[in-house]
């Protein structure tokens, strides 16, 4: 477990807009991963490590914005609770994706770091 507690130590470095950042890289990731059936382990690992990211990052976020990570949360522990065979299933798995790049562009609206829309 030192590996997580290495990916902790270097992760609570970043100030909270930048962590929120990387929760929205990781969630992208799921998403384009999960189009790709080899890639089973780096995305399971990806599920687990964006919800230890929330996990970390809850004490420093208002409550609003709180309780949409913690909604996320959930649906991470979700995929991760059925993982074989949401995996197996191509429209579970392709949910996923979509849910997972949603997902991915709110955390980043939520952090401040993306792009005013014209």
């Amino acid at each position: 477990m030192s590996d997580w507690i290495q990916i902790r130590e270097r992760y609570m470095r970043d100030d909270l807009a930048t962590r929120l950042g990387g929760l929205a890289a990781n969630l992208l990731r799921i998403g384009t991963l999960s189009r790709r059936p080899g890639y089973a382990e780096i995305v399971s690992r990806l599920i687990r490590e964006s919800g230890f990211f929330i996990e970390w990052t809850a004490e420093d976020m208002p409550s609003e914005p709180l309780a949409e990570l913690v909604e996320l949360q959930l649906i991470l522990a979700r995929w991760h609770r059925a993982w074989p065979e949401v995996w197996s299933d191509d429209s579970r798995r392709a949910r996923l994706a979509a849910d997972a790049a949603s997902w991915s562009d709110r955390v980043l609206q939520l952090s401040g770091l993306a792009s005013p829309e014209a």
